[in-house]
């Protein structure tokens, strides 16, 4: 039995698509790998950085039980990421 997604699940998606491809996009620009999120770099480079805290407080919301902050949790989700980046 397959479930299909109604039209807003799918909406939501392809917004979430379009946000996630954006915010690589623009960490590409800052010489960030092509595969990663603003979020996963900083997690993984600047933890302890203002950048760091203006984006955990930015996302606040997303923080999931256990977590430590957004960028840690970012940087978890994207351990494989980061090997073409040209700045760190």
């Amino acid at each position: 039995m397959s479930t299909q997604r109604t039209k807003k699940e799918m909406l939501t998606q392809y917004i979430k698509n379009i946000l996630i491809a954006f915010n690589q996009g623009i960490n590409a620009l800052l010489g960030g790998d092509q595969d990663m999120t603003i979020s996963g770099r900083v997690g993984r480079n600047y933890k302890d950085t203002w950048i760091a805290k203006l984006i955990d407080w930015m996302f606040s919301w997303q923080k999931r039980d256990g977590s430590k902050s957004h960028v840690e949790n970012a940087e978890y989700w994207e351990r494989d990421e980061g090997k073409d980046a040209v700045i760190k």
